[in-house]
């Protein structure tokens, strides 16, 4: 297929997005969207809470996995994954257990900031979806610890290890391998997030190619437009094809929505000819 509109990595409510999986797909299809996956942070729960996908859009299984290279946190996206794989089975059971260390060792460091029963406040914020970071920066806001979200990553989800905790995360090549053995590809979401040296980027990209990754975003959200031949380059040279997702996590003012126009520069593959 060639789709003019596209949209391979979204969250929910399954997540940390403010809309349900059900009014995530209704959204993007009301917005032109043709090809979507939506892509939970290491979860595949989503997709048992979708009553139909609208015409005309082609839904395709995915998720987020959060991992890390050199120490530095990272994120994966796997792409036409079987949801029933043992693979996907294992995948998901252990990053849930390292979200739910992380977050208990967040709360330890709110609790030394002041901040008392942070993961219970977080947990009822998460309402049964995986207590990630985006939960304990708004109950901060909610205490009026701070005014706004920013405030609290700033002041304190940026500054503690224990706020990145890196090393619960399954290392980035377990991870290229559980997409891999459940039918997925496996795709490097949002480069240009990782405030790398154009060096250490290549460096990256070129040990994610060796491990079995399959693409890397070359468009996420309302990136910078000067990043995109720089990604499109890495892909290049990595042998990688190239995906794209507005990693839409809410409606709102600065937000990126659901959709991204496809422009393929000239020498790349979409990661979709792959299915």
């Amino acid at each position: 297929m060639n789709p003019a509109r596209v949209d391979l990595h979204l969250h929910s409510t399954a997540s940390d997005g403010a809309l349900a999986p059900q009014a995530v797909l209704d959204l993007a299809s009301e917005r032109g969207v043709e090809l979507l996956a939506l892509t939970d942070h290491d979860t595949l729960a989503g997709y048992t809470g979708m009553a139909s996908t609208p015409p005309g859009l082609r839904l395709v299984p995915g998720v987020e996995f959060s991992t890390s290279w050199r120490r530095i946190g990272i994120h994966v996206v796997g792409l036409g994954v079987d949801c029933h794989a043992a693979a996907m089975r294992t995948a998901c059971a252990h990053q849930a257990a390292a979200r739910d260390r992380r977050a208990h060792a967040i709360a330890d460091y709110l609790r030394r900031r002041g901040v008392p029963d942070a993961y219970a406040g977080a947990a009822r914020l998460a309402a049964g979806a995986g207590i990630g970071r985006p939960h304990f920066a708004a109950l901060l806001v909610e205490r009026g610890v701070v005014s706004e979200p920013e405030q609290a990553y700033k002041r304190y989800l940026k500054r503690a290890r224990e706020a990145h905790a890196v090393d619960f995360w399954a290392g980035l090549g377990e991870i290229v391998g559980w997409i891999r053995d459940a039918g997925g590809s496996a795709v490097l979401a949002h480069p240009g997030h990782y405030r790398l040296t154009h060096m250490r980027l290549d460096e990256l990209v070129g040990e994610f190619a060796a491990l079995g990754g399959t693409a890397l975003e070359l468009v996420s959200g309302r990136q910078h437009p000067t990043l995109t031949p720089t990604l499109a380059t890495l892909a290049r040279r990595h042998g990688l094809a190239v995906s794209f997702g507005s990693d839409f996590h809410r409606v709102g003012p600065g937000m990126a929505g659901p959709g991204i126009h496809v422009e393929l520069p000239r020498g790349l593959r979409a990661v979709w000819e792959d299915w």
